[in-house]
């Protein structure tokens, strides 16, 4: 049979093949996956203030019996805040005792990450934006190990950031750019996450503040990623995502609530997720909740 004619009865199967496949790849993407069993039980809460503890949270290890630290707009420093650093995310420390908050501002190229030492010394490292990176610096999770720092931009995504952890791994200088190190690549889309936490070498709990609820069938969702690897700087890693319950909505007021920062600590095996209320109630019955494994 000549090619030519073999190529003309194919291409209609081929064509017909092609269509299929495309359309399975584009069914995967577009179906949310499955909400796993709520593993994390509510068992508390306490009030968020609105100026200090308003965006973020971190439990500090070290030195022993440091009390728990929180970010808000009250929190920013004068002297950070005049230089454009108008915006603190969701902090976290190393197991060390290195302390990161992540900065942002309105408009430029770059984004910073705030360090504090545990002999209480402060420096700054500033990130250079990457090629089609966002501006956003919504939070950081340092993992256990101190020597890997991730980091969230805003919006729908499908990836999170690696870079070496500021102050802790030695190719770090407050004198040179903090470059990204590598990339998680998430299996589902994500959107507005303000917050992660490490909760082993290769799991993290993330909290969203997606007001749409098209990803996963709920709002504010608490979102589980489960890595192929421990980051190391060296590689990328994947993350599969999924999505454990919806974090608590209530409030005397009535409108849109807004899911910020969060926090593991393993020596309670305590999650606590800050969330603020709308209207007038974000000044009385914003809350921290406290969760644990049930």
């Amino acid at each position: 049979m000549p090619l030519r004619s073999a190529a003309r009865r194919c291409r209609p199967a081929l064509t017909a093949l092609t269509a299929a496949a495309t359309a399975a790849v584009l069914a995967l993407t577009a179906a949310p996956p499955a909400a796993a069993a709520d593993t994390w039980t509510e068992v508390g809460s306490d009030r968020a203030d609105p100026v200090t503890e308003s965006q973020g949270l971190t439990s500090v290890e070290v030195p022993a019996g440091s009390p728990n630290r929180y970010t808000g707009i009250g929190t920013i420093p004068l002297g950070v805040s005049t230089r454009g650093w108008n915006h603190v995310g969701d902090p976290d420390a190393s197991y060390d005792g290195h302390y990161v908050e992540p900065y942002q501002r309105d408009s430029g190229g770059a984004k910073m990450f705030r360090v504090k030492a545990p002999d209480g010394t402060w420096s700054e490292y500033v990130h250079a934006l990457g090629s089609g990176e966002a501006l956003n610096n919504s939070w950081v999770a340092i993992s256990p190990d101190g020597q890997w720092m991730l980091s969230g931009e805003w919006g729908t995504m499908t990836r999170l950031l690696v870079f070496p952890t500021p102050g802790v791994n030695p190719a770090t200088s407050p004198s040179a750019n903090l470059p990204q190190a590598a990339t998680v690549r998430l299996d589902h889309a994500v959107r507005d996450v303000q917050g992660c936490d490490f909760v082993t070498a290769t799991r993290l709990l993330c909290s969203s503040d997606d007001p749409e609820g098209s990803l996963f069938g709920l709002t504010k969702p608490l979102l589980q990623i489960d890595l192929s690897a421990a980051p190391n700087g060296t590689a990328d890693v994947t993350g599969h995502v999924t999505a454990l319950r919806q974090l608590p909505l209530r409030s005397g007021c009535s409108g849109g609530f807004e899911a910020e920062g969060i926090d593991y600590d393993r020596r309670t095996g305590t999650l606590r997720v800050i969330v603020v209320s709308p209207g007038f109630c974000v000044l009385t019955d914003s809350k921290t909740y406290r969760f644990t494994r049930g």
